[in-house]
């Protein structure tokens, strides 16, 4: 019988610090847009903000972390994370909501360049009916279930199949 390897604290805190901060640059690239710099450094210290940097830092936090803390800090979050995973199996009235939340966004969408022609008021909507929409259409993916994920792959597939269980 073999005993786990110890994880250093202090490897685990500054490993982690290293990519959250990593992953947190880019929320710097306003400041680098409001400095008097010229507009070539601008735009190259913000694509580093944005593409370079995460990855960097993601490199030299899982460095710092090693295999066992990175394999540690990996299992936590996604622990984490599947807790709030949708279901696989939902009920028909959850499936149903669901549906109607993912097709409801998107017929306003399709259907507002027409309707704003004969509506010129619906032209200038506020944002925020941009953004209820958005959050309701990414609801409803948690909502319909996981395997609805597994019906959205299949039409991506040029071999899937439909089989029809409550035959």
């Amino acid at each position: 019988m073999t005993a786990e390897p110890q994880i250093s604290q202090t490897r685990l805190w500054l490993g982690g610090s290293v990519i959250v901060v990593g992953f947190l640059s880019p929320l710097l690239i306003p400041l680098v847009a409001s400095t008097n710099l010229s507009l070539g450094l601008k735009s190259a210290l913000s694509g580093l903000l944005a593409l370079g940097i995460p990855e960097v830092f993601m490199i030299i936090g899982v460095a710092i972390l090693g295999k066992v803390g990175y394999q540690f800090l990996k299992d936590k979050l996604f622990g984490l994370l599947k807790q709030y995973a949708p279901p696989d199996e939902v009920g028909l009235t959850r499936y149903r909501v669901g549906l109607v939340m993912l097709c409801t966004p998107l017929f306003f969408a399709w259907a507002h360049p027409f309707v704003s022609q004969l509506i010129p008021s619906l032209k200038t909507l506020p944002i925020w009916c941009y953004v209820v929409g958005d959050v309701t259409l990414v609801s409803s993916f948690f909502v319909l279930g996981g395997n609805f994920w597994d019906k959205l792959r299949g039409l991506f597939k040029h071999n899937a199949r439909s089989i029809n269980s409550s035959a």
